[in-house]
């Protein structure tokens, strides 16, 4: 696969996402048993910063009539659970998939004291379930996914990512943090979960993976899915180690069992800019966050989280046509 090569122009008109007096973030899409696309999303307020992320992120939901959009807001369906919950304060990385007649939801939560590191610290890994991607959603009481003290996960686990096997089964991709300095912690690198049900239990079954030999903040960001055969795995490349940039990117990987994972042929999928329906290509700070929306087994759009500055001010999600892979 060239996923690179499977990128269209962006149209200039719709298919940007943006909530007025909020950032937005982490698009995941689904389409509806009423044809129409519904997308869950982070966002905060904007007047909080960028780095608000982290402490007080919610998740937003979104309709269209179209995989590109425009996407209209909806409302919002699910915050932190408050109290003492290990989801208390905030709800991130949302990723959506369908299984049988019903959406999983999988996300991070976390609580903390307000301060990033504190809260960053205590970020773990749920699931929601629910009829309809609008809600209501029905939360896990306890973390799917949780740390595993002395191992490669040691401090922190986030950013999970899911595929299902032709026998139905789930595979989990996730981030971890190691063990190292505090507040920052160790290596930054993922591994692997599964599990016979969308809701779990999870067993983790390798990790780390998808390691840069010359830097401990190697990769984070996962999405995974299950195509022809094979998985594949889009994936930030902190230093552009895989895609041989040397600046962050995104990498392509792939997998033939979900839990081995190396570089693909073509490992660059895409840098950090937007080529435009008009002929003009924007350099832009971040693009993030990619997740696909798949038609009869094809990724039909891309869809990532967008910063154009590098301070992060102005956010935005973009849907980014692509064309068959096999093309």
């Amino acid at each position: 696969m060239n996923f690179h090569s499977m990128m269209l122009p962006v149209p200039t008109t719709n298919a940007i996402f943006q909530l007025n007096g909020y950032h937005v973030w982490c698009p995941t899409v689904a389409k509806g048993p009423d044809g129409r696309y519904h997308m869950l999303f982070s966002c905060w307020p904007s007047a909080s910063g960028h780095d608000a992320w982290v402490s007080q992120s919610i998740v937003g939901y979104a309709v269209s009539d179209n995989p590109l959009g425009p996407f209209e807001f909806q409302n919002i369906v699910l915050q932190g659970s408050g109290g003492k919950g290990w989801d208390a304060d905030v709800i991130h990385n949302p990723t959506m998939i369908a299984y049988g007649n019903k959406y999983y939801l999988y996300y991070m939560g976390n609580y903390g004291n307000g301060e990033y590191w504190d809260h960053r610290n205590h970020q773990r890994i749920g699931v929601a379930e629910a009829d309809h991607p609008g809600g209501p959603w029905r939360r896990s009481t306890q973390p799917v996914i949780d740390v595993s003290p002395g191992s490669w996960d040691h401090l922190v686990v986030n950013n999970p990512t899911v595929a299902v096997t032709a026998e139905g089964k789930i595979v989990m991709v996730y981030k971890g943090v190691g063990q190292g300095e505090l507040p920052k912690g160790g290596a930054v690198v993922c591994g692997v979960a599964v599990a016979d049900h969308p809701l779990g239990p999870f067993r983790k079954v390798a990790g780390p993976i998808m390691v840069n030999p010359e830097n401990d903040w190697s990769v984070e960001d996962p999405f995974i899915w299950f195509q022809d055969d094979r998985f594949y795995a889009l994936v930030k490349d902190f230093q552009g180690y895989f895609t041989g940039t040397g600046e962050s990117s995104v990498a392509l990987f792939e997998s033939g069992d979900g839990i081995d994972w190396g570089p693909s042929e073509h490992s660059l999928a895409f840098k950090r800019e937007i080529a435009w329906s008009d002929g003009t290509v924007q350099p832009v700070a971040a693009m993030e966050r990619p997740q696909l929306l798949f038609e009869d087994g094809c990724p039909i759009v891309l869809y990532c989280a967008v910063a154009v500055d590098p301070d992060r001010e102005i956010c935005f999600n973009v849907s980014i046509p692509l064309k068959s892979s096999e093309e």
